[in-house]
């Protein structure tokens, strides 16, 4: 199992088409992941899912994987997080 947690930094959080974004590159990966924020965890491969979360910019998410690739698959969405799900920072 791997986690590591992550700042949001783009300005809409992970509403609407962020949330997209990361549910699908959860989806092509072999580990299975969830996102956590506070004490709510969700499968992060459900675009509903992880808007049920209400993650805002600057809030803190928790990218957990276990089975195969876990690691990389931690690496790889919170790259994504990181450069901002496609939106550029304010």
């Amino acid at each position: 199992m791997s986690e590591r947690t992550v700042e949001l930094t783009n300005p809409s959080g992970l509403h609407a088409r962020p949330a997209t974004v990361f549910a699908e590159a959860a989806t092509g990966l072999d580990a299975t992941v969830t996102v956590r924020k506070g004490d709510r965890e969700v499968n992060a491969a459900s675009v509903l899912s992880v808007l049920t979360l209400d993650c805002h910019q600057g809030d803190q998410i928790t990218i957990c994987a276990k089975g195969e690739g876990a690691e990389e698959a931690v690496d790889h969405l919170v790259a994504l997080v990181e450069g901002g799900l496609g939106e550029k920072p304010t």
